[in-house]
């Protein structure tokens, strides 16, 4: 599956331990990788081309090397012409496979990068398509504070100046840890999962207005800080109105549409006086209740004899 974004191979390489057997001499903004997907090239050795996907990475293992030896010279000349002719992103060879001398010649004819791993196929296979669906995933970057509290990921949004930042460093002094401070990007890596991450430039930096920009990492420490997370709610924080009727039972769920996928969502007013940090905290000790199949508002209901309280989730907004 092709994406709109790309990953540099030189990166993939540095994640995944990869060892450089052949590097054509390309610009790296040519070197990279567009495509979630992986594949064993062996219907290509085999002779079959139809429906081949030249963006994904190709894995060559014991069982196509095995199936190459077989073959007459000659026949295996022209397999490998053939695979390599339609320029595949990178191939890589498995469990520490030497590559034998026709093979170094047709990638460095085709100018095809050539990797090696010690690992099995199948699980290097697994590991790359994990971290090739976090690296292409769909993303957007929103203004907001995400912080992890009690192993739940907690998005934060509301208007500039309404305490995002002052809840976080409390929730950090609580022993929470920090995820990332006024932009947060979003990346759906599967169709159930978002993800959310700090952008490099700014991770671990907090803006605290009268006193400007911390480092979180520095002045807390590095159990205060994480580098992505899950996210599993979202609070929308925003100044208290006398004129509104916020909902004090928690019977309805609400949620947010994020890239198409549905998040939990809370409103909660901002006053003098109110600690957000241990409002938040609760919401997402709550929210893993809810989770398990526990509702404290529908057991009360029950308990004051109003028997089973029906609702439907309320979707507020969607992101796109």
């Amino acid at each position: 599956m092709g994406s709109k974004y790309s990953v540099q191979l030189s990166k993939v390489i540095k994640a995944n331990s990869f060892e450089v057997i052949y590097m054509p001499d390309k610009p790296e903004s040519e070197l990279v990788i567009r495509s979630q997907d992986v594949n064993r090239p062996g219907l290509m050795f085999a002779g079959y081309e139809k429906f081949y996907d030249r963006e994904r990475v190709e894995f060559i293992g014991l069982a196509e090397m095995s199936y190459l030896g077989e073959l007459d010279e000659a026949t295996q000349r022209e397999r490998l012409e053939l695979f390599f002719s339609l320029e595949p992103p990178v191939a890589i060879l498995t469990r520490n496979i030497d590559a034998p001398p026709i093979m170094m010649e047709l990638a460095a004819k085709y100018q095809v990068p050539l990797l090696r791993t010690a690992e099995p196929t199948s699980g290097i296979m697994a590991t790359l398509i994990s971290y090739l669906s976090t690296e292409l995933a769909e993303r957007i970057t929103r203004h907001g504070v995400m912080v992890e509290v009690y192993g739940e990921g907690i998005l934060i949004l509301g208007d500039s100046g309404v305490g995002k930042s002052e809840a976080a460093v409390e929730l950090i002094k609580r022993g929470h840890r920090l995820i990332a401070d006024d932009a947060v990007e979003i990346r759906k890596v599967s169709s159930k999962t978002l993800v959310g991450t700090a952008p490099d430039n700014i991770r671990h930096f907090i803006e605290l207005r009268g006193i400007g920009i911390v480092n979180a990492r520095n002045i807390f420490g590095i159990g205060s800080v994480k580098l992505t997370e899950k996210i599993d709610m979202v609070i929308q924080l925003e100044q208290w109105d006398s004129t509104k009727a916020y909902d004090r039972l928690g019977i309805e769920d609400e949620y947010i549409s994020i890239l198409g996928i549905k998040v939990p969502t809370t409103t909660v007013p901002v006053k003098p006086g109110r600690n957000l940090a241990i409002i938040i905290e609760i919401a997402a000790m709550n929210n893993r209740q809810k989770k398990l199949g526990y509702n404290a508002a529908k057991e009360l209901m029950a308990q004051l004899g109003m028997g089973e309280v029906e609702t439907q989730p309320k979707e507020l907004d969607a992101w796109h």
